[in-house]
């Protein structure tokens, strides 16, 4: 079953999270996942949230995403995203 990593980032520092965005592919193709989204304009059709930046990422299954959150090859670059951002992150099975 697919797996979704689904984050909203707030964006702190830009510099530091272009460098970052320039590495994070890589890590997610090697392992076997691709972005699907990647920011764009959203709009709240119900409730209150209103996310910064949602990025959506896709894995084959949740083996594999999770291999991918704790790569040694990602792990060495997260710290830029935690240090460039706040935000929320979570993986989610789906179709």
């Amino acid at each position: 079953m697919a797996v979704y990593v689904i984050g909203d980032i707030e964006v702190t520092n830009p510099d530091l999270m272009g460098k970052y965005a320039g590495k994070v592919g890589a890590t997610v193709e090697a392992h076997g996942g691709k972005a699907i989204v990647r920011g764009g304009v959203t709009e709240t059709v119900e409730g209150e949230w209103q996310p910064k930046r949602l990025v959506v990422l896709k894995f084959p299954d949740m083996v594999a995403a999770k291999a991918w959150y704790n790569s040694p090859e990602y792990q060495e670059i997260l710290p830029m995203r935690l240090e460039a951002s706040n935000g929320d992150l979570v993986m989610v099975e789906g179709m």
